[in-house]
Parts: structure tokens; C-alpha cells; sequence
């Protein structure tokens, strides 16, 4: 039999939790449907529990661990009456009120939970080399966020991979950090606009390297070095870095959603007047939606945003 809940929230990470934290004091009884340990792209924490020591969330002097601030987020909403499934939610139907959610943790063909409303907090994913041991070195040499890890490499030699906007501001942001950075693209041509373009090849901190693939990673703990492929002659090089910044871009978490509610052509949930979808009833907040800041603070913000749009929009549908 299908569970009644007024707020579902999809989604664990600093956002979704964040969420369940307001609508809880809300007594609105949130359930968190938080994602499997062993999914990927659903795990419950999201992507902070992949993440080792965070020096830039606010009110943590000497840092904290990602998987320590999810574990306070999580017992924080606990405490005002969050309850929490440890599944991922496979199917769901937002075509009606009640929405329907299938999760991979119910027995029987019914709806797993009945909602009165949603919210949406499932991120995205950063886009990875899919290399042996890339996963058990991230937080150990490997990141895809330069604003949050760029401060550990202080006189590090460093690569960033990509060739797009995005890997060139990682590059000029590390330089403020590092010995030299290296950008590894499998092109001979950027991507990235030509203003970019035009202060990377300026930056005397910066190289190159053309027609390029990471193909291997070196180092037991931490990352000590990466063997580099040309795609063109297939000569392999390796080059002595400490850290490695993958920028070749995100992916929302939004499959389960698509084609019933409005998304941007890269699949980015469009919201509008706070944190409100296309589809009344239903909110979105944090990366999932955010495919610009994509910082713990950011997202936890947006998360208390679709907590109050949530409430309020409840109480005007009760009247």
C-alpha cells in the first residue's frame, strides 16, 4: 500500500537536506528519499561525501570534512522529524496531485509514496575520465571543483583537463595557487571563447598540451603523477603532477524527470519565482537546477528557498 506524505524531497545532499531541515520545523513531516550507497549518482550525502576537507562553508574556522557536514545536515533535520528512506527513486508520475514515486526499496506494483508535494534535489554529476582508482582519488589529487580544493595545491604542479570556458577559468583560478598548470586537451583547438582563450594563452603560468588523453593515474594515497596519450601518434608521455582538475563538464540528475518537467537543452530543471517548476506542486533546488555557482553554500541556500516556496504554496492549496 502507498504512503501518504505531504513533502517528499528527492535527493540528500546539502540542498535536499537543507529542505528537510525547514520543512521539518514546518511540521510538514518530510520524507527524505536520500539514494542508495552504492549508486554513483544517488548516494546519500550526494556528491560532499566524495568530497575530504571543506575550508569554505561558513562557520567551520578550521574546515570540515564533506561527509562530517552531510552527517550534522542529515541529524540536524532528524532531529525537527525528517524521516529518511535509503533508496533511490526509480519512476515518477507528476501528472496529478497526489505525485507518484516508485523507489527500489518497495515490494508490489503500487507507488512507494503518495506526495502532496515535491521537491527536487537530486544534483548533478561532474563528468569524469572514467580511469582506474579516478573515484578513490578524488579528495587525494583528483577534483572537479577548483573554487572549493584550489587552496590544497599551493605550489603544486598541476593539470586540468578540458577545452571549454569552464576548464580554462579552473586554470586561471589555480594559478593564483600554483607553480604552473597545465591544460591537457584532446584537440588542437579550444573550445572555449575567445576572450578565454585569449588570457589563458597570456597567463604566463599556464602550457599546453594538444591532442591529448589522461590514460593512466599514478600514486597509492594521493595522486603523484598521470601518463598523458596522444590521440594522433600515440606516443605516451607522463607528467609528475600532484593534482588533476577534470572540467569536461556536468550532467543533472534529471532522467526520472524528463519530458514531465520543463528542462534547459542540457537538462537542467527551469525554475522560476524561487525555486517553483512548470509543474505546480513541485519545486527544484540546488545543482539540479544551478548549473553556474554549483558551490555546498549555493545549494543549501536554495534548499531553504523550496522549503518556504513549498510551505507556502501548500497553505494556498489547503485553502
Amino acid at each position: 500500500m502507498s504512503e501518504n506524505v505531504k513533502v517528499a524531497i528527492i535527493g540528500s545532499g546539502p540542498a535536499g537536506l537543507t529542505a528537510a531541515i525547514y520543512t521539518a520545523r514546518a511540521d510538514l513531516n518530510p520524507i527524505v528519499i536520500e539514494g542508495e550507497p552504492s549508486s554513483t549518482t544517488d548516494q546519500p550525502g550526494g556528491q560532499l561525501m566524495l568530497t575530504t576537507e571543506i575550508e569554505n562553508y561558513p562557520g567551520f574556522v578550521e574546515g570540515i570534512m564533506g561527509p562530517e557536514l552531510m552527517s550534522s545536515f542529515r541529524s540536524q533535520a532528524q532531529r525537527f522529524g525528517a524521516s529518511y528512506d535509503t533508496a533511490k527513486v526509480l519512476r515518477v508520475d507528476l501528472s496529478e496531485r497526489p505525485f507518484k514515486l516508485w523507489t527500489t526499496n518497495q515490494s508490489g506494483e503500487e507507488p512507494k509514496y503518495l506526495a502532496d508535494s515535491v521537491i527536487i534535489s537530486t544534483g548533478a554529476r561532474s563528468l569524469l575520465l572514467n580511469l582506474e582508482r579516478e573515484t578513490e582519488l578524488i579528495g587525494h589529487g583528483i577534483s572537479t571543483c577548483a573554487t572549493c580544493d584550489g587552496f590544497f595545491f599551493r605550489d603544486h604542479e598541476i593539470a586540468v583537463v578540458g577545452g571549454g570556458d569552464s576548464a580554462l577559468e579552473e586554470a586561471a583560478f589555480l594559478t593564483k595557487f600554483a607553480k604552473s598548470v597545465t591544460i591537457i586537451h584532446r584537440r588542437h583547438e579550444l573550445r572555449a571563447s575567445r576572450i578565454m582563450q585569449d588570457r589563458a594563452f597570456a597567463n604566463p603560468k599556464i602550457s599546453f598540451i594538444w591532442d591529448s588523453t589522461v590514460t593512466e593515474l599514478h600514486g597509492d594515497t594521493s595522486l603523484t603523477g598521470i601518463t598523458i596519450t596522444n590521440r594522433e601518434t600515440d606516443k605516451m608521455t607522463e607528467l609528475a603532477v600532484t593534482g588533476l582538475f577534470v572540467a569536461i563538464g556536468h550532467s543533472p540528475n534529471t532522467d526520472i524527470f524528463k519530458g514531465q518537467i520543463e528542462m534547459d537543452e542540457v537538462g537542467y530543471i527551469i525554475t522560476h519565482d524561487g525555486t517553483a517548476t512548470n509543474v505546480p506542486g513541485v519545486f527544484a533546488c540546488g545543482d539540479v537546477q544551478d548549473h553556474i555557482y554549483r558551490q555546498a553554500i549555493t545549494a543549501a541556500g536554495s534548499g531553504c528557498m523550496a522549503a518556504i516556496d513549498i510551505e507556502k504554496w501548500l497553505k494556498q492549496a489547503e485553502n
